[in-house]
């Protein structure tokens, strides 16, 4: 399509006709199953968040009581923790290399499309994080996709070297900041200050997770809303910390996109049986060792232990959550899982909605305008809850999608970026 000599060349784009919606048909049934695994890992992991304060976590007060508890704190750390918020990073990336391609062989324009899309989603986050929970990763994804413009005309090999660039990014900030302090305190008397900082650290992290404690299971609707500002406020100090691991899986992902290989699995097997086979080798041990160092630290203290226990999630997390993909893959090429996995795509097509819905469920049960169970579910009866909420997800799933096209926020988000609004019946 020619455009007009006198517009410059990113204005011509952004004018250029707009794709129309991904139609069912259109969709890869792999990713929407890949989607739908990754929603149920989240939540298993986001369900301690949900029902205990953070902050205890982050000054090492959370030593369960019973070995099932401890039991379940460990797998989910081991298989869990680290691995789905990635494989979801790397599924957007993915998408976002689907989406580049279809626009490209339409000749339709990308670049206003998925900026709108973009804003759209950056509002649907900031109300999930400020009206309904704190942890939310939807503003993290919009304000980064936005970066990921800038390396969709990169080379395959080029976006590996940047995804590997930003994995070990707060790794090495870490470690900067360890060997800083470790120097410090040659001196004795500097060592005495830093001592008595880390001790106020853990003493503020204490304070916090009592704040969060007595605002969430019995504080009133003005009290939760003026407590979760304060936590999404002071949760996004930490971003350095794990955004540039979702920014690095969004550009592996972008790279899987750029090869086509979710576009064209059997010519790929053998690909990604060697993902499965080096993340199953790198991701194992290395989780092995973060899910033994998190029990042996917190982070209130800035010690090498906690620097091998980043090390080996930025590692181990990516490592894993590839190799899970990869395995996941690699059944759906049989009949009889592809029939047995089909409901969990269900999920993942209305993956948004889901993610919201299980925000919306889990702040019922455990705040106190619902059940106000807040700080007295322990860790394995959260992981069994999680297994419960995940289980109706499905059917649920299955069912909205036999009479309408969209998940509900997926409706919403297409109507809002599209400008007009979208068909929702079948």
């Amino acid at each position: 399509m020619e455009t007009n000599p006198t517009i410059p060349p990113v204005i011509a784009e952004w004018q250029r006709e707009a794709l129309t919606p991904v139609a069912a048909a259109e969709r890869i049934e792999t990713l929407d199953v890949l989607r739908g695994f990754a929603l149920f890992g989240i939540l298993t992991v986001n369900m301690m968040l949900f029902s205990w304060p953070v902050y205890y976590s982050m000054a090492g007060e959370l030593a369960w009581d019973t070995r099932m508890d401890a039991a379940a704190d460990w797998v989910v750390r081991f298989l869990a923790e680290g691995k789905f918020y990635t494989l979801f990073s790397f599924l957007f990336g993915l998408g976002v290399a689907i989406q580049m391609e279809r626009a490209e062989s339409r000749d339709a324009g990308f670049a206003g499309l998925f900026c709108r899309r973009l804003l759209v989603l950056l509002g649907i986050g900031l109300v999930h994080a400020f009206a309904i929970w704190e942890g939310d990763i939807l503003v993290w994804y919009a304000l980064f996709g936005f970066l990921l413009l800038a390396f969709r005309k990169c080379k395959p090999r080029t976006l590996l070297i940047w995804a590997a660039i930003f994995l070990l990014l707060p790794v090495l900030a870490y470690g900067f900041f360890w060997a800083l302090i470790a120097v410090a305190s040659q001196v004795q008397e500097i060592a005495k200050v830093i001592e008595q900082e880390f001790a106020k650290a853990e003493a503020s992290y204490e304070q916090m997770g009592e704040e969060n404690l007595r605002a969430f299971s019995q504080g009133t609707i003005g009290e939760i809303f003026a407590q979760r500002a304060w936590n999404v406020l002071f949760g996004w100090q930490y971003a350095w910390f794990y955004v540039p691991t979702f920014f690095a899986m969004f550009l592996i992902g972008l790279y899987a996109g750029k090869r086509r290989i979710a576009r064209d699995l059997e010519a790929n097997v053998r690909l990604i049986r060697r993902t499965l086979v080096w993340g199953l080798c790198l991701g194992l041990p290395a989780n092995a060792v973060y899910a033994i160092g998190y029990g042996l630290g917190n982070a209130a203290e800035l010690s090498f232990t906690w620097v091998i226990t980043l090390a080996a999630i930025a590692v181990g997390g990516p490592a894993l959550s590839l190799a899970y993909a990869a395995a996941i893959t690699l059944l759906l090429r049989r009949d009889a899982w592809k029939v047995c996995l089909r409901p969990i795509a269900a999920v993942g097509r209305m993956g948004l909605s889901n993610y919201l819905f299980q925000s919306l469920v889990c702040t019922t049960i455990f705040y106190s305008y619902g059940l106000g169970l807040y700080g007295s579910v322990e860790r394995a009866a959260g992981l069994g809850l999680a297994m419960a909420i995940y289980a109706v997800l499905v059917p649920f799933s299955v069912c909205w999608l036999r009479n309408f096209q969209f998940g509900p926020v997926e409706w919403l988000w297409r109507s809002l970026t599209y400008g007009k609004l979208q068909p929702m019946r079948i």
